[in-house]
C-alpha cells in the first residue's frame, strides 16, 4: 500500500510540473511558428492532454448505465473499488447490488470489494490510491455519510477525485457527492445513522441528485415524505431516472439518457 498523503502530493506535484513544462514548450512553439500557424486554441487543446480533469458519474442504478459510462472513460486495465458501505444496513433482497457489481465486471472493470466501515482516513486514502475508479454503491445515504464522518475521509475522497480518480456514485453514493443531503431526509432511514453529525456531503458537485425518479417502487419515498423537505430547501436538485446518469467533466455537466443516446 502506498503512503497516502505523501504519495498523493508527489503524484500531483509531478503532474503539475508536466503541465508547466508542456505549457512552456507550447508557448515557444507558437512564437517560433511561421505566420503563427499554431494558434492559441490549438495550444490550449494540447495543454488539456496534460491537465487533470475531474470526472464524476452519478447514477440511480448502475446496472443500466455501466456500459455507457465504460465507453466514456475506457475500462482497459482500470481497477475499480466497489465501496458497498451504504448497503451494509439494507435489509432484504440485495440482488440489485449484485446486478450492479456484475454490470461493472461485464463492462470490463477490474472490480474489488471495499468498505469504509471501521477504517480511518489515512488507511482509506492509501488503499484507494491503488485504484483508478472509486464506486460508492446504493443503500442508506445517511449511514454512508455517518461512516464517512467517523473515518474523517471526506477531504481525502475530495482530493483523490480532484487528483484524477474517477468517481462513480449509485443512488446513495450519488446523493452524498452533493454539498448537503438534508433534502433527502426520511425519518426511517435516519434510524440507521444515530451518530450522524449534520448533513454536509462530500461537496464534489454543487447539485443534489434525487435517484430513481419515476420508479413506482420509490414513489412512496418521495410523495409526501422526501419532497416535504426538498420543497423548502435551496438545493439545486436533479431528478434522475434509473436509465440516466449525470456526467461531470471538469466544469462541464451533462445528463445522459441511455435509452436515447
Amino acid at each position: 500500500m502506498l503512503g497516502s498523503t505523501g504519495a498523493l502530493s508527489q503524484e500531483r506535484n509531478a503532474l503539475h510540473e508536466l503541465v508547466v513544462i508542456k505549457t512552456t514548450l507550447l508557448k515557444q512553439l507558437i512564437r517560433e511558428s511561421p505566420n503563427r500557424q499554431i494558434t492559441i486554441g490549438t495550444a490550449i487543446h494540447s495543454i488539456i492532454d496534460g491537465v487533470i480533469m475531474k470526472q464524476i458519474y452519478l447514477t440511480s442504478s448502475v446496472e443500466f448505465v455501466a456500459a455507457s459510462i465504460g465507453e466514456r472513460i475506457g475500462v482497459t486495465g482500470k481497477r475499480l473499488a466497489f465501496v458497498s458501505t451504504a448497503a451494509e444496513v439494507v435489509e432484504g433482497d440485495l440482488t440489485w447490488l449484485k446486478r450492479g457489481r456484475n454490470a461493472l465486471v461485464d463492462t470490463g472493470f477490474e472490480v474489488e470489494d471495499y468498505t469504509l466501515t471501521g477504517k480511518m482516513s489515512e488507511e482509506i486514502e492509501g488503499d484507494l490510491l491503488d485504484f483508478d475508479v472509486i464506486f460508492l454503491s446504493g443503500g442508506n445515504n445517511f449511514y454512508l455519510m455517518e461512516k464517512i464522518q467517523e473515518s474523517g475521509c471526506a477531504p481525502a475522497l475530495r482530493e483523490l477525485v480532484e487528483g484524477g480518480k474517477v468517481y462513480i456514485g449509485e443512488s446513495a453514493g450519488s446523493t452524498v457527492a452533493s454539498r448537503n443531503i438534508y433534502a433527502t431526509y426520511i425519518e426511517d432511514d435516519m434510524k440507521a445513522a444515530p451518530n450522524l453529525q449534520g448533513f454536509e456531503g462530500l461537496g464534489l458537485v454543487d447539485f443534489l441528485v434525487f435517484p430513481h425518479w419515476g420508479s413506482e417502487y420509490f414513489r412512496d419515498r418521495y410523495i409526501g415524505r422526501r419532497m416535504d423537505h426538498a420543497y423548502t430547501s435551496n438545493d439545486k436538485i436533479i431528478l434522475l431516472t434509473d436509465h440516466q446518469y449525470v456526467m461531470v467533466r471538469g466544469e462541464m455537466m451533462r445528463i445522459i439518457d441511455v435509452l436515447k443516446d
